[in-house]
């Protein structure tokens, strides 16, 4: 099929599926993952495979815009009131995550390098479905604030776990003998340089913005910026999520007043958006989930036990609200982009046989997590009195 009638049938079945989600009080994200599996090639086959290769490139850029509203909160006034709080309650939920994963794995007796491997990718949460439902609902309070730097702050901790435990993997895998550089040096370097990557782009954003006053200017300005960033991620093999979300959090930190930047790349992404959760619904393949089994249902239930308490224990330490002792783990569970991103990178590291288990345990974690993840993040942002 024509590539562009399988965009404009995807807006379609998302714009018709956000109404009957409205009827039943469900968030928008979910719709659009049903409608993506709907016309995906896995159900009535109106978008085919060879669509879904071709819309990688919006993948990417929604992604890339995903980070850079993340990367916008990050002001500096705000983190210095939620302070050491967000590092810690990150730290805990994503290792907690892991350790619980990793250990229910090997107590089960599955080879310890796809234990191994899935305890890592747990620590991945999808910033993307977690963003959508805030920005619907407006949600405004201190689970709120508190969910988004952990979400963004959660990817730098993912990349390190999972090259760490990916190398470890590797080794157990083919015989050889892990280093410090294969485990540290590599993915502290490629965090590292993803973070000033993204200041530089941040910092020429912000003065940019001295030159262009037009709200028409400015806007191009932010896409080129994010086109860039995404760009040179690719070709310096750099996390893009870090290098967009500091190119957000340098204009938000540097520009005088940066609540109108932000907006006006909230008022032309929604269609983005939109095509993004779409397609990743049509990318789910209902049929994997018979040949999960016990790997992937202990996945879901250790991942989700990991994120809950270790969001609690880290809430408690740091004194948190109790409303984000209770509920902010429960926000955290959403599962996409990252986490397949993990999956694919591991098909280059063990064994075919391996990897293919592995990749079929996320993406049905991912059918799941997106699924179910948004409808659970609103119950809790509402309980917690966030949404009105």
């Amino acid at each position: 099929m024509n590539m562009l009638l399988s965009l404009c049938l995807a807006m379609v079945a998302g714009l018709v599926l956000t109404r009957l989600m409205k009827l039943v009080q469900l968030p928008n994200v979910t719709g659009y993952l049903i409608a993506g599996l709907l016309i995906g090639p896995f159900c009535l086959k109106w978008v085919s495979g060879a669509n879904l290769e071709s819309f990688s490139t919006i993948t990417a850029l929604a992604l890339g815009f995903i980070a850079f509203s993340i990367g916008g909160e990050f002001k500096l006034e705000n983190i210095k009131r939620i302070g050491s709080r967000a590092i810690t309650i990150t730290l805990f939920q994503a290792l907690c995550a892991t350790a619980f994963v990793d250990i229910a794995l090997l107590v089960a007796k599955f080879p310890a390098p796809i234990a191994i491997t899935l305890g890592a990718i747990a620590t991945a949460t999808a910033p993307a479905a977690t963003l959508m439902v805030i920005r619907q609902y407006k949600a405004k309070g201190i689970v709120t604030q508190t969910l988004l730097p952990v979400v963004a702050l959660d990817d730098a901790v993912g990349l390190m776990v999972y090259a760490i435990s990916a190398a470890l993997a590797k080794s157990m895998s083919m015989g050889t003998a892990m280093t410090i550089k294969t485990a540290l040096v590599e993915p502290m370097t490629e965090i590292i340089l993803s973070l000033l990557v993204g200041s530089g782009i941040g910092v020429l954003l912000s003065l940019s913005m001295r030159w262009f006053q037009s709200k028409a200017n400015r806007t191009c300005l932010i896409i080129t910026a994010v086109l860039g960033a995404v760009a040179l991620s690719q070709i310096w093999s750099l996390s893009s999520l870090l290098v967009c979300m500091m190119v957000g959090a340098t204009l938000a930190n540097i520009a005088k007043n940066p609540e109108p930047l932000m907006e006006l790349t909230d008022r032309w992404t929604p269609p983005i958006f939109m095509l993004f959760f779409v397609i990743s619904g049509a990318e789910l393949n209902i049929a994997i989930i018979p040949s999960v089994g016990l790997l992937g249902i202990l996945y879901l239930i250790f991942r989700s036990l990991g994120k809950y308490f270790g969001s609690y224990l880290g809430a408690k330490i740091t004194h948190a609200d109790p409303a984000v002792r209770k509920y902010l783990g429960i926000t955290l569970l959403p599962q996409a982009g990252v986490a397949i991103g993990m999956a694919q990178m591991t098909m280059g590291i063990l064994p075919q046989a391996e990897a293919t288990q592995i990749s079929a345990v996320v993406l049905c974690a991912t059918l799941v997590y997106e699924l179910f993840g948004p409808v659970l993040t609103k119950i809790a942002l509402k309980k917690a009195g966030e949404i009105q």
